[in-house]
């Protein structure tokens, strides 16, 4: 596929993809992003508690700003060439603050944005107690003007519905399968996600409710199904956000707890292990703002007196 392919344009055919599953995984900076796409990541989503939280040091509980996010997930978008989602919690506002938010994740090179059905006023994080749903007709509007603000600019863009009725207190099972319908029939969004099944025939009931694009989290699940579960489902997009996040805390704290009992020996022995499989490196490169950039472009703008320094 062309490099020159949008962002947008890219995800919208990676999420109608047939015969393969779409995995989607935070990148928890644009240094991450860059080594996860050259180890072959497909796309990423910039959640509100795992990415934003970890550079801001706020909790997901509608503390993060709607620049806030954008700015950080716009980061990563313009460092890597895999498609980005936003996590668009409940949209940051009403109507015409949502269109807004469209409006600037497109400006910032963002690929797609997922926005809840919470209340803004009671916003929480995902798998925790106390969450409510806004009634079905306002979460409707919030997508509708979600989907009315990407057509005017990027057809493209993808506008994805979290569905969290199934474990809210206000709401259940049943409501939460006939909002994924509306969502998608009424509202207009280009893909659905349900919050929190309980078991697999919950998620069969929810596939069967909906066409297109779905996916699910792991919600109340005993474990995360794998790439072949999912395409038994029917479903070609997997939600696997956080692995990256709990592979680095570990790996951190590992070097950490060694490195406080024997000091630099720890880096040293590291060096060691890695001697003959080395990362890679998270630079630019070549194509990027970096140091060769920059001395290419000095090359072509200072004069001879002031390139002298390359000389030593």
């Amino acid at each position: 596929m062309a490099t020159t392919e949008k962002a947008t344009t890219r995800l919208r055919r990676l999420i109608h993809r047939k015969e393969k599953v779409l995995v989607v995984l935070h990148p928890p900076t644009a240094t991450h992003a860059r080594i996860m796409e050259q180890a072959g990541c497909e796309a990423g989503f910039v959640g509100t508690s795992g990415v934003v939280g970890s550079y801001t040091g706020l909790a997901d509980v509608g503390t993060a700003t709607m620049t806030e996010c954008v700015q950080i997930a716009g980061w990563i978008a313009q460092s890597v060439r895999f498609p980005i989602i936003l996590d668009g919690d409940t949209g940051h506002g009403g109507i015409m603050a949502v269109r807004r938010m469209i409006r600037e994740c497109i400006r910032a090179g963002i690929a797609g944005v997922r926005i809840d059905d919470q209340p803004i006023e009671g916003k929480r994080r995902t798998q925790t107690a106390g969450v409510e749903v806004v009634p079905i007709e306002q979460a409707i509007a919030r997508y509708r003007a979600a989907v009315g603000m990407r057509n005017e600019l990027d057809p493209d863009f993808v506008v994805m519905a979290q569905c969290y009725a199934r474990d809210a207190a206000n709401s259940g099972l049943e409501d939460c399968i006939r909002r994924l319908q509306a969502y998608r029939t009424e509202a207009g969004v280009d893909w659905v996600q349900l919050e929190s099944p309980h078991s697999v025939d919950e998620i069969k009931q929810a596939r069967a409710a909906v066409e297109g694009p779905f996916s699910f989290m792991k919600g109340k699940l005993p474990r995360f199904l794998g790439l072949d579960e999912h395409l038994a489902l029917g479903v070609n997009i997997a939600w696997y956000p956080g692995f990256t996040h709990q592979v680095m805390w570990a790996a951190l704290h590992d070097f950490m707890q060694d490195f406080q009992k024997r000091g630099i020996a720890a880096w040293e022995d590291f060096q060691a292990s890695r001697k003959d499989r080395p990362y890679p490196r998270p630079d630019p490169g070549p194509e990027g703002e970096g140091g060769e950039k920059q001395r290419m472009l000095e090359e072509k703008y200072l004069s001879p007196a002031l390139l002298a320094k390359y000389k030593k």
